[in-house]
């Protein structure tokens, strides 16, 4: 991906060929570190989230999948980045016909609970 691109920057995304997997299209997303929140990490992450719909989009993909971007060792808050994945997805998904399905992959029900509460909420 580096040499076809460049590097891809924090609250960014491209997309590549899925080769061997089951995927047809893998789009890699770069969430930011956490730093406390006052380095413009929600606006990232809401980028790293929009810009792979964008994507998914663009490339007529029906389908798309994300794990909690930035949750693991990136140190974001799993509470706030799951408020911010809903809620990136949803404005998108309410101007956007494409993709048609969108999956959360939790890192567990921790995870999963702030998910689902991230969505009822809306």
């Amino acid at each position: 991906m580096v040499r076809d691109s460049g590097p891809c920057p924090t609250g960014a995304a491209r997309i590549t060929p899925g080769h061997a997997l089951k995927a047809r299209h893998v789009i890699h997303a770069v969430g930011p570190v956490w730093h406390g929140g006052k380095a413009g990490e929600d606006e990232l992450l809401a980028g790293a989230y929009l810009t792979s719909l964008m994507l998914a989009r663009d490339h007529g993909l029906k389908s798309i999948a994300f794990p909690a971007i930035s949750t693991g060792i990136f140190g974001f808050p799993t509470d706030r980045a799951a408020r911010i994945a809903v809620g990136t997805v949803a404005a998108f998904l309410a101007e956007n016909t494409l993709p048609e399905t969108v999956v959360f992959c939790c890192f567990g029900q921790e995870s999963l609970g702030l998910h689902n509460a991230a969505l009822a909420a809306l």
